[in-house]
């Protein structure tokens, strides 16, 4: 997947979100990246902190192990996950 590789200490995730969506959830992949729709809108960080809370929900880890590494403003964002593995993070998209 060119989405996700495995970093020192844990997983580094190329992500395109859709913010104001109508629940969230893994769409798929697309252009490369995990698509993950949100219900959060794209204001004051919190769509943000709506995918940091999701992907620790997800891959079963504090939210503190999630970081917005890049993209902050943006729909392209990159996540690093310390303490998983990539075969935990692969089936996000399954």
């Amino acid at each position: 997947m060119s989405w996700a590789k495995a970093v020192a200490g844990g997983v580094e995730l190329s992500v395109l979100v859709q913010p104001r969506a109508s629940r969230t959830k893994v769409v798929g992949e697309h252009d490369g990246r995990l698509k993950i729709a949100l219900s959060a809108p794209p204001v004051d960080g919190e769509a943000n902190a709506a995918l940091i809370e999701f992907l620790s929900d997800e891959l079963g880890t504090k939210k503190a192990a999630v970081e917005l590494i890049e993209g902050d403003t943006s729909r392209r964002k990159r996540v690093r996950v310390t303490g998983v593995e990539l075969d935990a993070v692969l089936k996000l998209a399954s």
